[in-house]
């Protein structure tokens, strides 16, 4: 488990969410919501939200857009990543990557496999690094975003969570 020193300062991330759905609106994107909520009371800072249709080229027209702004370090999407026709998030963003985190899909899945059993295996969610920025694609439902969050982002995105974790890292993943 991770370990979080009193005396460690916290280093805020700048975060964008984007949520992956055709029938989503601002109304009732109850995952994206989630994700704004968790993420500000952690104390991170939310500096782009948007939900696009799952469409590989739309797709790759807002992850390219965050992945090249400099304001923004962290992209969480939610959905896109199940197995049938419209879902289209891994194919968007997967030649984006310069490195993919591939623990974090088998972790995210594991995780899962205690909530859904062997549901699970249906999940493509993945995570990758792209010109600096951190990039973590969970499933669409609330349940699994909430999962991704308290058993993998929250503490992975803390700059006091040891042995180690991204946030202390992002100033060396823009290093060539």
């Amino acid at each position: 488990m991770s370990k979080t020193p009193d005396h460690a300062p916290f280093m805020p991330l700048a975060m964008a969410v984007l949520t992956i759905s055709d029938t989503r609106t601002a109304g009732d994107d109850n995952s994206g919501d989630l994700l704004a909520s968790v993420i500000a009371a952690a104390g991170h800072h939310l500096v782009a939200r948007e939900i696009c249709r799952d469409d590989v080229y739309q797709l790759r027209a807002v992850f390219s857009r965050w992945i090249a702004a400099d304001d923004i370090r962290v992209i969480i999407s939610t959905g896109g990543t199940g197995i049938t026709g419209r879902d289209s998030t891994p194919e968007a963003v997967r030649p984006l990557f310069d490195k993919d985190i591939d623990g974090f899909g088998e972790l995210m899945r594991h995780l899962s496999f205690a909530e859904i059993g062997p549901s699970t295996v249906q999940s493509r969610a993945l995570a990758g690094l792209a010109n600096g920025t951190l990039i973590f694609c969970l499933p669409g439902s609330t349940g699994a975003c909430r999962t991704a969050w308290e058993g993998i982002l929250a503490p992975q995105l803390d700059s006091r969570t040891k042995p180690c974790n991204f946030a202390q890292l992002i100033a060396r993943f823009a290093e060539r």
